[in-house]
C-alpha cells in the first residue's frame, strides 16, 4: 500500500501539474492522467507480482539447496546449527542435544537452517497475487487524488491550485500515516512525503512551462 500510494499519489500529480503549465484543457489533463494511473497501476502491480514471485522462487531454491546439502554434507550442516546457537553464546554442552534432536527429523532441520541461517520465511503461496492487486489499487485510488480538481473546473490553472492543496494535505497525512506504522516522527515522515511530492509536481510543472 505505501509503494502504491507513494507513487500514486506523486505520479500523476507531478504529470498534471506539468501539463497544467503546457495546456488549456482540463479535459486534456484528465485523459493523460486516467491513461497514466492504468498504466502505473498495471506497470507496479506487475513489479509487485514479479518481486514476490522472485522470493517465491528463491525460497524454492535455497530449501532444495539445504535439503540437498543435508543428505550429502550433514557434518557441515550440523556445524553450521552449532553455529547458530554459539552466536547466542550457548555452552557446547547446551547445544549437544539440540543438533541431535534437529538431526532426527530432516524437515524441521532444514526449517530451522531456513530461518536461522539464511534468514528466509516461507512465502504465503498468493502472496504475489495479493502484492500486484494491493499495489495496483493502493495507485489508482492515490493517482485520482490530484486529478479530482481537474473535473470541476474548466481552467487548468485553478485545477492546479486545488490539485495542489489537495494533494500535499493528503500527501502530509498519508507520510504521517506510514511514519506511525514504521514507528518514524509522524510530522517528519509526512513532511519528507509531502516534500518529495511538491517537489517532483514543480519539476514537472517547470519543464513543461519552459517547452510551451
Amino acid at each position: 500500500m505505501v509503494i502504491g500510494m507513494s507513487d500514486g499519489l506523486t505520479v500523476p500529480f507531478a504529470l498534471a501539474a506539468g501539463l497544467s503549465g503546457a495546456v488549456h484543457s482540463t479535459g486534456l489533463i484528465l485523459t493523460a492522467g486516467g491513461a497514466e494511473i492504468a498504466a502505473g497501476s498495471i506497470a507496479m502491480g506487475l513489479g509487485g507480482y514479479l518481486a514476490a514471485k522472485s522470493d517465491a522462487d528463491h525460497y524454492r531454491a535455497e530449501l532444495k539447496r539445504e535439503y540437498d546439502e543435508v543428505e550429502r554434507v550433514p557434518e557441515k550442516e550440523e556445524e553450521e546449527i552449532r553455529e547458530v546457537f554459539r552466536g547466542f553464546e550457548l555452552e557446547e554442552e547446551q547445544i549437544e542435544p539440540i543438533v541431535q534432536k534437529l538431526k532426527q527429523s530432516p524437515d524441521k532441520w532444514v526449517d530451522f537452517m531456513m530461518r536461522f541461517e539464511l534468514g528466509l520465511e516461507q512465502p504465503n503461496q498468493s502472496r504475489a497475487w495479493i502484492s500486484a492487486l494491493t499495489i495496483a489499487v493502493s495507485y489508482i485510488v492515490g493517482g485520482i487524488i490530484p486529478l479530482t480538481p481537474y473535473f470541476f473546473v474548466n481552467v487548468p490553472s485553478q485545477g492546479l491550485y486545488a490539485s495542489t492543496i489537495l494533494t500535499l494535505i493528503i500527501l502530509f497525512i498519508f507520510g504521517g500515516v506510514k511514519g506511525r506504522f514504521t514507528g518514524t516522527s509522524i510530522f517528519r515522515s509526512g513532511f519528507e512525503t509531502m516534500i518529495v511530492g511538491g517537489l517532483a509536481a514543480a519539476a514537472a510543472f517547470a519543464l513543461a512551462r519552459s517547452f510551451s
